[in-house]
C-alpha cells in the first residue's frame, strides 16, 4: 500500500474486500492499495484443505519492504459463515510512515471485513512469523504460553493499543502508558516545517470519531498573538517557535503548550488529550526529530505572555542566602576563659 499516515483513518477497503467473507470460493486475499483505498492486489480459490496450501499461497505474497494484510480463510465454520486467519505482514525493512499507516489502519480493516468473520491473527516482521510453521507455533502458545518472541509481543502491544480505543475510555485508565493515535500526514509536514523554522505555530487536535491527530492551524504567529490562538471550549495541542534574546544570543526555541480550559470540556476530551499527549511527543521525536525547548501545561490562554514564556524556558536561579560572619565580641573584653576537658582527662585542681 502506498499510502500516508494522514489518510489512515480514512482508509476503507474495497466493495471487492468488502464481499470477500460472503465468496466461499476464495480461501486468500491479499490487501495491497492505493491511497484512499484498501484493495485486493490478489486472490486464489481453494482446491485442497487450509493447511496443505498454506505456505503456497501466503509466503510469495511477502515483500521485504512493503507491508501488507493476508485474509487466510480458514476450513472451520461458524454462525456467520467460514472463519479467516488475518495476517498483518509488517517487515523490518519496510519505510517507518508505512509501518505507522498500517498500523492505524489495522483496527478500520477488521471492521469492515467483519470481526466475527476473523478467528485468529498473527503479526510478523520474517517470514518465519507468518509461515506455517510459524503459526503453528502461535497456536502452541495460545495453549501453553511461551516467552514471546518479539513479533507476538509486538501484536500483544497492538492489541492493548485496539482495547484501549475501541473500548469506552471512562472504564479504562490509559493514562498510564498513554494511547498513541496516529498523526495525519499533513500536521507532520506542518510540524516539520515548523522544526526548520518555516512556520511559526502549529496547532493540533484530537478527531474523536476517527481517533487520530490531526492539522487544525498553522496561521503566523507573534508572541502577541499566542493567547488568541487557544480555544476557550476545547483542548489543543500547540507548538510555538519562539523567538528572543537571552544574555546577549539570539535563540529560537520550540515550546510545546498543552492547553485544557479547565473543566469545560467533557470527561472523554479531558483524559484523551491527556493520554495522547506524552505519545505524540515521543512519535514527533523518533520521526522527524523535533526538539522542544520546554513542555507547558495552561488552562487560559491570557498566561501566555512574552515574561511567562521567558520565565520558563530561562526561569531565574534562587539567590544563595548570604551567610554572615560572626561578630565579634567587644573590644578589650574577652570573657571568662573554658577549658574543655577530654573525658579520660582528669580533672586539674589548684
Amino acid at each position: 500500500m502506498e499510502a500516508s499516515p494522514a489518510e489512515a483513518s480514512n482508509i476503507k477497503p474495497s466493495k471487492e474486500l468488502q464481499l470477500a467473507p460472503k465468496d466461499n470460493r476464495n480461501t486468500m486475499s491479499h490487501l495491497t492499495g492505493i491511497p484512499e483505498q484498501l484493495k485486493v492486489g490478489a486472490s486464489r480459490e481453494s482446491v485442497t484443505s487450509w493447511e496443505q496450501e498454506y505456505d503456497s499461497c501466503i509466503l510469495p505474497l511477502l515483500e521485504e519492504q512493503q507491508p501488507s494484510y493476508i485474509l487466510y480463510r480458514l476450513d472451520t465454520m461458524n454462525v456467520q459463515g467460514f472463519q479467516w486467519l488475518f495476517i498483518a505482514w509488517s517487515p523490518d525493512l519496510s519505510p517507518v510512515r508505512q509501518k505507522m499507516l498500517y498500523a492505524a489502519t489495522r483496527t478500520t480493516l477488521k471492521r469492515e471485513f467483519g470481526g466475527s468473520h476473523i478467528r485468529d491473527e498473527i503479526f510478523g516482521t520474517v517470514r518465519e512469523d507468518v509461515s506455517f510453521s510459524g503459526y503453528k507455533k502461535h497456536l502452541v502458545s495460545q495453549k501453553d504460553p511461551a516467552p514471546l518472541t518479539a513479533a507476538e509481543e509486538e501484536l500483544r502491544q497492538i492489541k492493548m493499543n485496539e482495547g484501549r480505543t475501541e473500548n469506552s475510555i471512562v472504564t479504562r485508565q490509559p493514562t498510564l502508558q498513554g494511547l498513541p493515535f496516529p498523526i495525519q500526514d499533513d500536521a507532520i509536514e506542518a510540524l516539520d516545517k515548523l522544526r526548520n523554522k518555516e512556520l511559526s505555530y502549529v496547532q493540533l487536535k484530537i478527531d474523536f470519531n476517527q481517533e487520530t491527530i490531526k492539522l487544525a492551524d498553522t496561521t503566523h504567529t507573534e508572541i502577541g498573538d499566542l493567547p488568541k490562538r487557544v480555544p476557550k471550549d476545547s483542548a489543543r495541542y500547540h507548538f510555538f517557535l519562539y523567538k528572543h534574546s537571552h544574555e546577549g544570543d539570539y535563540l529560537e526555541s520550540i515550546v510545546f503548550i498543552y492547553s485544557m480550559p479547565g473543566y469545560t470540556c467533557s470527561i472523554r476530551e479531558r483524559m484523551l488529550y491527556s493520554s495522547c499527549k506524552s505519545p505524540l511527543i515521543d512519535m514527533l521525536d523518533k520521526q522527524i526529530a523535533l526538539e522542544i525547548t520546554k513542555k507547558i501545561e495552561i488552562d487560559d490562554g491570557n498566561e501566555l505572555t512574552a515574561d511567562f514564556l521567558y520565565g520558563e524556558i530561562h526561569p531565574k536561579q534562587h539567590a544563595h542566602r548570604q551567610i554572615f560572619a560572626k561578630p565579634k565580641g567587644p573590644a578589650g573584653k574577652r570573657g571568662i576563659r573554658r577549658l574543655i576537658r577530654g573525658p579520660t582527662e582528669p580533672e586539674k585542681t589548684d
